[in-house]
């Protein structure tokens, strides 16, 4: 089989190309790059010269200064609780829900169905919301960031069209082995869904981590604080945040700590609140991607 020679025109277009998407790729990633570099430069010197490719006077002060305020380990807590226990209910119940309608037996399933449907097309309000929230006795509860975001109308959807492509025999035969609901569920449609589980479970969690509206209008409670809620009250009073820290830094008869700017404290609080869910993409980017494709093909 011979060799196929490629054209000096082509060899210019993938030349093109390949310096085209590198340049669009940098473009893309030296935003948060710089973020990360300024967050971790000296305040004063990034301040006055400005921050480009390497940070200046490698410097954590800011870091330290905003995790020895107290209140951002209790919200990272509290996020990370929020995070973890919410997307793998959201997981379960949202794939439950949609194995069901699935089940031609379930008694009504296309009007459950199409009602769920329905959640993303009407939306009630923010005053019904809160008013719906804080009769249920939702209000300043831990339960507020777990419940009303077990079922999802979205995640009900990709997972019903993934189970239906699967193939029915395997269910039959679980069945004819005595296996129940449940552990068909369990055995059989969980572990072969993992792409699309892993698709709504990146969804689920990076939105738990970044919503931060149920607990402005509904937890004013400061030991239920979000990570993002915080960060959002300091990217606000960002001056009056970074001369806090900097009164705490320069005791009497210690050295003496560098200034922290308004800047460098906003810089470090969008690297404190993004690093975290980035660290979740790498241990399921693997079926993440398979989900992301089955839904492109599949519709």
């Amino acid at each position: 089989m011979g060799i196929v020679k490629t054209s000096v025109g082509e060899k210019v277009f993938n030349k093109l190309n390949y310096l085209t998407m590198s340049v669009f790729t940098l473009l893309c990633i030296y935003p948060f790059y710089y973020v990360i570099i300024y967050s971790i430069s000296d305040p004063t010197e990034a301040s006055v010269k400005g921050v480009i490719l390497l940070p200046l006077k490698l410097s954590f002060y800011t870091y330290t200064s905003i995790f020895q305020r107290g209140d951002l380990l209790n919200a990272s807590l509290i996020s990370v609780s929020r995070t973890v226990l919410g997307t793998l209910l959201t997981v379960v119940c949202s794939s439950m829900l949609a194995y069901l309608v699935t089940k031609k037996e379930m008694i009504g399933r296309r009007f459950v169905y199409r009602l769920v449907i329905i959640t993303m097309y009407l939306n009630v309000g923010l005053i019904p919301w809160y008013i719906a929230m804080k009769s249920y006795g939702l209000k300043n509860s831990f339960l507020l960031y777990i419940i009303p975001g077990m079922v999802n109308a979205f995640y009900v959807i990709l997972v019903k069209t993934f189970i239906e492509q699967l193939p029915a025999s395997m269910e039959e035969s679980a069945s004819m082995d005595g296996a129940g609901f449940f552990q068909i569920f369990f055995r059989i449609i969980i572990p072969l869904s993992k792409p699309i589980i892993a698709t709504i479970s990146v969804y689920s969690a990076v939105s738990a981590w970044n919503t931060w509206t149920d607990n402005y209008f509904l937890a004013n409670n400061p030991h239920l604080q979000t990570v993002q809620m915080i960060l959002y009250n300091y990217l606000r009073n960002a001056q009056d945040v970074a001369m806090s820290m900097r009164n705490n830094l320069n005791v009497p008869g210690t050295f003496k700590a560098p200034v922290i700017t308004p800047q460098s404290v906003q810089m470090t609080i969008i690297v404190i609140s993004v690093v975290p869910i980035l660290m979740v993409y790498p241990f399921l980017q693997k079926h993440f991607a398979k989900g992301i494709m089955f839904g492109a093909i599949k519709g």
